[in-house]
Parts: C-alpha cells; structure tokens; sequence
C-alpha cells in the first residue's frame, strides 16, 4: 500500500509550531510530541479525529478537495507542498507502465550544439538528463561516457563522488534534489523509475534516507549555485 499521503501528513503535522496556528502553549508544560496533535489537526481543518488517524495510517486515501484545502490550510503548507497533497491523495493507476524514454527532437539537440558559451541541458522526469551540449559535459561530466542509469543529476550528486565535489555547497544542492524528487514521485506514483531511484539512493546514502524522511516538497526553480571546478576555478551560475 502507498503511505505516501500518510506520510506526508505526519511529517508535516508534526513540523506546524502551534503558536503560528493560534493554539494556546503553556511553556511550564512541555508537548509529548512537536508540532500539532492530532486533535488539534482536526479541529483546525473542521475533520473528526477518527478522520486524521484514518488518513495518518493509511486506511484511506480519497479525500475531497475541500477537505484537502482545509488540511492544507492547517497545516500551513506552501504551494509545491500544496501541490504534493493533491497529487498523493490521488488512487494510483492499478498497473503502472514503465514510460518511454522521451526522444530529443533533432531542432533542440542542434539548438543545444549552437549555444557554445553556455552549459546546457534537456532534462526529464526525475532530473534524467536527455541530452547535453559541450559546455555542460565540461562543467558537470561526460556523460555520453556513463550508462544511461547514470545520467541522472540526482543520482549523480549524491552517489559519484567527483560530482558530489563540484559543489561548495553540497547539503543545499542535495536536499533541493530531494525535495523535487519527492514533488516528481508524488505527482507520478508507481513510476518505476522513479521508485527505483528511491529505493537506490535509500539503501546507499544515510542523508537521502533522512532528508526523504522529511517531507520536504519543492517543484523545479531557478537557483544560484557556487562550483568548486577542478579546471576552471570557483565559479557561480543561476541554473
């Protein structure tokens, strides 16, 4: 059974500071638990307690949007986070097809060819990399020498250690990659490829495992990145 929606739900009751949603806190008496109870999630969202408990165990899945919206609000979620919710409380396919690998048209690969002063990338699903021009083989890694599976930048940047090392930065890339992976996973459920991804950077990294724990949703944004290169130097770069 898919606990995503469960999940999530607890991770993020348990992230809201009761003070932001207005609840009376005695500091004298510490909470047996951080964020909101569950009485108190029900009552915020106008849900039964039995409601909560059977969402949080994942004894239901399908949910109206305006119960949603109301869980939403009361859990003060941001709009990727919002975005997550909707996409999860969703009944998954009965039988998930491995997708095609989507082909490059020849227009953008020669678009890619063009732009020498600029490292690009077509990315798919997941932050698969589909096609790249020189500038981004310089910049990043050659990755028409690396198997297919391999050419993943989340894949790369926490299981390669040359890759790993471009960035001054490392723990903020990688907790932004997994907060888009868990976005990606969240709006295609059953994706194979993207559970396989999961299940590889669980088993062989303790950050993934923890920072996947967290719930954290973010859907793909510009951002500014500092490279520690071997060749050029430090360098920054919006991407």
């Amino acid at each position: 059974m898919d606990s995503s929606l469960a999940d999530f739900l607890r991770a993020r009751r348990a992230a809201v500071d009761p003070r932001r949603s207005g609840l009376p806190v005695d500091d004298r008496r510490p909470r047996r638990v951080p964020g909101l109870r569950r009485e108190e999630l029900a009552a915020l969202a106008h849900v039964s307690i039995d409601y909560v408990v059977r969402l949080e165990q994942g004894r239901t899945r399908r949910v109206s949007r305006p119960v949603l919206d109301a869980l939403a609000d009361a859990l003060q979620l941001a709009s990727d986070e919002r975005d997550y919710l909707y996409a999860v409380a969703e009944v998954a396919p009965a039988a998930a097809r491995r997708p095609a690998r989507p082909e490059v048209a020849p227009e953008l690969r020669r678009l890619l060819d063009t732009m020498h002063d600029v490292p690009a990338l077509v990315l798919h699903r997941g932050m698969d990399v589909l096609a790249w021009n020189r500038g981004a083989a310089a910049l990043l890694t050659d990755f028409g020498a690396r198997p297919v599976r391999e050419r993943n930048l989340i894949w790369l940047t926490f299981l390669d250690p040359e890759f790993r090392a471009l960035y001054a930065d490392w723990p903020g890339v990688a907790r932004e990659c997994v907060a888009v992976l868990r976005m990606e996973a969240g709006r295609h459920p059953g994706d194979p490829d993207l559970t396989a991804l999961v299940d590889e950077l669980s088993a062989r990294d303790a950050d993934f495992r923890t920072w996947w724990a967290s719930h954290r949703v973010r859907g793909p944004r510009r951002l500014r990145k500092e490279y520690r290169h071997p060749v050029a130097g430090d360098l920054v770069l919006d991407v």
